[in-house]
């Protein structure tokens, strides 16, 4: 069967069932929930409050057939350059593929990733035996990770998402932004003798990451350090070691990563080592190890039962064929605040794309806006849109059913959470409300007044992942599945997941910008009016 074919008939079953709200899809089968959840190992998916049938999903899973999902997911596996447009290779896969397992890969690059695990086993351990040492002879106490994008925000959400594990011993600090307060109130009140700087960037030319490095580098110097002891304190995570070098680290000290590892992957790599250093390396090992489980289940698994590729077809039939923009994500876990940051990197960044692999228009809405927030500070923020106002937002809610503190407060955080699914989806109809308000003694006139403003009409979507605890391989399994739910959407978009062009125009501009600003207005007249009256205002506000 043609796409477009499948794609009229699921335009058919979207009309169809919007004539057909939640409740009743519940009403009439007994076995909803168990028909439309999945399980894998301790991860159970809920997605039974979504609007489709069993009819709906067929399509669904011919569309992700017609589109070649399965070829498209042994081309990534084994090794193919499917990233077209950079001619690589795509194998984050790789990074977590535990040492002597089964691999149609070059075996060259799996020696290659257990060479910089081992060096950075080696150096994890080091540190945490108080082996390594400042220019005072003192252990670390302080570690500060410089990057930005994927270099910072999936360590730096991994870190805080398992706060439970970090070592005591050890601060480990995140720097990203290239505004000065980030890294000045970073580093106020650090020993400089007892602070190991990570430097994290691919080609270590990033801008704003160079800047924070030699920021830091003049601050080490200020505080007692001399040039040899940069070699103590300062390692890289990169490719360039000619550029690693001229900064003053010596090429020792950098672990490297390659040219196929895409920055919203890159956790998996060398970028890590903050989070080996935070958590401990068994417990990485363990990341990688729960990422590696979700990518057997996607590579094995049938379509219909194949969770990556359920939660992909969920998010084509709400982006294509009920016309929501946005997608929520709302993690009922405050460690887990940085998460909705960061799936919105892997999924806008890989999916917000205008053409085809063959550079041809697109002829269908991609990538949603990923946001959320952690219940239940969203519950007081933005719940209010997504019961009662007029945008269509599919949720994901994630819950874990143990947590490491408080086991009462954890029941009522996940009350909360199974309350709001429930109330999306079931809404609370007029009689409902009028019963209410009548059982308060209300007059009618009151109650004919109010009665529009406390309807609640339900038949929200949401999708609910629930596991026992949110320990290191859980994370992994979930964000692994993420990963590959987004590139599943990208296949059936036709569209290259793994370039992002569109970062690069304005970091261009930008480097233009800082000259004019510097006192250099060779290229000011080339630049728009709207754009030379902001640097003028700037100037004559005291910009510097």
């Amino acid at each position: 069967m043609g796409s477009e074919k499948i794609w009229d008939d699921l335009r058919s079953e979207q009309r169809r069932l919007s004539q057909v709200h939640l409740r009743e899809l519940f009403a009439d089968d007994a076995q909803r929930f168990e028909r439309f959840s999945l399980a894998v190992d301790d991860l159970w998916v809920d997605f039974s409050k979504t609007h489709l049938d069993q009819a709906a999903l067929h399509n669904l899973l011919e569309l992700a057939r017609s589109r070649e999902v399965e070829g498209w997911r042994e081309r990534m596996f084994r090794g193919d350059a499917i990233n077209t447009t950079e001619k690589r290779a795509v194998l984050h896969t790789a990074l977590r593929t535990p040492a002597g397992a089964p691999s149609e890969l070059d075996p060259e690059i799996l020696r290659e990733v257990q060479r910089v695990l081992q060096s950075m086993r080696d150096f994890v351990t080091s540190v945490h035996e108080g082996r390594w040492r400042g220019f005072r002879g003192e252990t670390i106490r302080d570690v500060v990770h410089i990057g930005i994008g994927g270099s910072d925000l999936g360590p730096r959400m991994v870190v805080e998402a398992l706060k439970a594990y970090r070592r005591p011993e050890l601060r480990v600090h995140f720097v990203s932004n290239v505004d000065g307060a980030h890294i000045e109130e970073t580093l106020r009140g650090l020993d400089a003798s007892r602070t190991l700087f990570i430097i994290a960037s691919k080609t270590f030319r990033t801008l704003e990451t160079l800047a924070n490095a030699r920021w830091a580098r003049s601050w080490f110097l200020e505080q007692g350090g001399s040039e040899a002891d940069i070699r103590q304190h300062f390692v890289a995570l990169s490719t360039n070691h000619s550029e690693v070098a001229a900064f003053g680290i010596d090429p020792r000290n950098t672990f490297e990563f390659w040219d196929w590892v895409g920055g919203r992957y890159s956790l998996w790599s060398a970028i890590g080592l903050p989070i080996a250093l935070a958590l401990g390396f068994e417990n990485f090992q363990a990341l990688l190890g729960g990422a590696h489980r979700m990518d057997q289940h996607f590579r094995k698994a049938p379509l219909e039962a194949n969770l990556p590729v359920i939660l992909a077809l969920i998010g084509i039939w709400y982006r294509n064929l009920w016309g929501a923009e946005t997608q929520a994500v709302i993690p009922y876990d405050q460690n887990l605040n940085l998460l909705p940051a960061y799936l919105q990197q892997l999924d806008m960044e890989s999916n917000g794309k205008l053409v085809t692999r063959r550079g041809e228009a697109v002829d269908k809405a991609t990538g949603p806006i990923v946001w959320g927030q952690p219940g239940t500070d969203g519950q007081h923020a933005f719940f209010q849109l997504l019961h009662q106002g007029s945008a269509l937002v599919p949720c994901d809610f994630w819950l874990s059913a143990t947590s490491p503190y408080d086991a009462e407060m954890h029941r009522m955080l996940a009350a909360n959470c199974l309350a709001q699914s429930e109330a999306l989806m079931y809404g609370k109809s007029a009689e409902k409300v009028r019963e209410e308000m009548r059982g308060r003694g209300m007059e009618e006139e009151a109650i004919a007044a109010l009665l529009p403003h406390r309807i609640f009409p339900g038949n929200r979507p949401s999708t609910t992942l629930l596991y026992p605890c949110l320990d290191p391989a859980t994370l992994g399994s979930l964000l692994a599945l993420y990963e590959h739910k987004v590139f599943v959407m990208g296949v059936i978009w036709d569209i290259n997941s793994f370039d992002q062009w569109g970062v690069e125009l304005g970091k261009e501009l930008a480097s233009e910008i800082i000259g004019i600003l510097a006192g250099d207005e060779g290229k000011l007249a080339q630049h728009d009016a709207s754009t030379r009256g902001l640097i003028h205002q700037y100037r004559q506000k005291g910009g510097y």
